[in-house]
């Protein structure tokens, strides 16, 4: 049975001001004047399972950017997610709200919660726009629980690529949800053009990048600077990430056997003490697990880095924030061909290589290409960042997002 959007009142829980971090940086930059398609006044309930800080991943990040970004441009932001601990429930976030809700259960990766099923109503009311962020299949069932006649966007993010066995289950209310809402979002056009699911969606589907605010980033104190030249010293290969299956460094681990190249890795997650035993069992001793890191200590690596390396070989890997990253700091890119925006971010040839995945031999020919032609690899970094700066901005992103709000806004009316 449907739920009504008077069933349950919000409860209004404790606050905490939050100042932006490694993940949470406000715009700070004036953004000139609001185009007429700007969606401003208009009130925007983003939907994901995860958000900064109980997850730091690429997916939050990229929804942390968008929320801010569109704050820029008049956009009233508030951001619904689950948190195992949820206190404070809601967090300030310079304009925009972010409230907590208690996790009840995981199943198959799909995190669900009763509390969020209850309350969804007065947000629901709140917005004048809701915007899920797939893949989360709680949401889909939100969305029909609470009979949403409200504008939709999805951004779908990702294939659901390792829950093969509940896809048959799945499916119907997925293809059901993405057919009711008014709009889908992808983040590439090759995303677009390798999903089956996007696939069966054309006349609603639109590519809108993801983008970064360079300006929200730290400035490195030349200490830090100076501290991580010495550790570590400068032109190594840089990867940056959690660290799951998907991420590929098995693959990398094996590509640099026997070369000597220096190899920093920076992140934590689920497979990090694995990797870390077959690199000593291996005897690489050139290559380096930093564990995660402040924002400052990331981009004075970055600084001092000869190349991004992200050698990701599933499509779970959906986008790679890291590669716009290292495109923003003017360092060539090395990733693998797997139909996902990693591609479009890096054009082979054009800002880096990109290799078959897993490949590792073919990993270690670009590494040492890269290695052995700085001339190379500073022609490579300066097409990445021209790059960046066209396709990658958080203030393009924001500006097509805003469009888009207005336009189904107005054909709501």
């Amino acid at each position: 049975m449907a739920m009504s959007e008077s069933t349950v009142e919000l409860v209004e829980p404790v606050t905490e001001e939050i100042r932006p971090t490694a993940s949470s940086r406000s715009t700070t930059h004036s953004t000139g004047s609001v185009p007429s398609a700007s969606g401003r006044g208009l009130k925007v309930l983003h939907v994901y399972k995860t958000f900064l800080p109980d997850s730091i991943g690429g997916l939050e990040q990229s929804i942390s950017h968008l929320v801010q970004a569109t704050q820029a441009l008049g956009v009233s932001n508030r951001i619904l997610s689950l948190s195992r601990d949820p206190n404070p429930g809601v967090r300030h976030w310079y304009g925009a709200e972010h409230y907590r809700f208690h996790r009840t259960i995981d199943l198959a990766s799909n995190a669900m919660s009763i509390e969020l099923m209850l309350k969804f109503g007065p947000h629901l009311r709140w917005t004048d726009i809701v915007h899920f962020h797939f893949p989360w299949p709680f949401g889909d069932m939100l969305h029909f629980a609470w009979r949403v006649e409200k504008p939709t966007v999805v951004t779908y993010h990702s294939d659901i690529v390792r829950q093969r066995n509940w896809m048959r289950l799945y499916q119907p209310l997925r293809d059901r949800f993405l057919g009711s809402v008014s709009r889908i979002v992808a983040t590439s056009p090759n995303y677009v053009q390798t999903s089956e699911v996007l696939r069966k969606f054309p006349d609603k589907t639109s590519v809108i990048p993801l983008g970064l605010d360079e300006k929200g980033y730290p400035s490195v104190r030349p200490s830090v600077h100076e501290r991580w030249r010495a550790a570590l010293g400068e032109g190594f290969f840089l990867f940056i990430g959690v660290i799951r299956y998907y991420k590929g460094l098995h693959i990398l681990l094996d590509a640099v056997r026997d070369t000597k190249l220096p190899v920093v890795i920076v992140g934590a997650g689920p497979i990090e003490q694995e990797l870390r035993v077959k690199a000593r069992r291996m005897g690489l001793d050139t290559v380096r697990f930093l564990g995660a890191l402040p924002e400052e200590d990331k981009i004075a690596l970055l600084q001092l880095s000869g190349a991004v390396v992200f050698p990701s070989h599933l499509r779970s890997e959906a986008f790679g924030l890291t590669l716009v990253e290292g495109a923003m700091h003017s360092r060539p890119l090395i990733s693998s061909e797997i139909g996902t925006g990693t591609s479009f971010v890096n054009v082979d040839g054009e800002t880096g290589i990109v290799v078959p995945p897993s490949d590792s031999d073919a990993l270690r020919a670009a590494m040492l290409r890269i290695h052995a032609d700085p001339k190379l690899a500073r022609t490579l970094g300066q097409n990445a960042r021209r790059r960046f700066l066209e396709r990658f901005s958080a203030n393009e992103m924001a500006r097509q997002y805003a469009s888009l709000y207005r336009e189904i806004a107005v054909q709501s009316h």
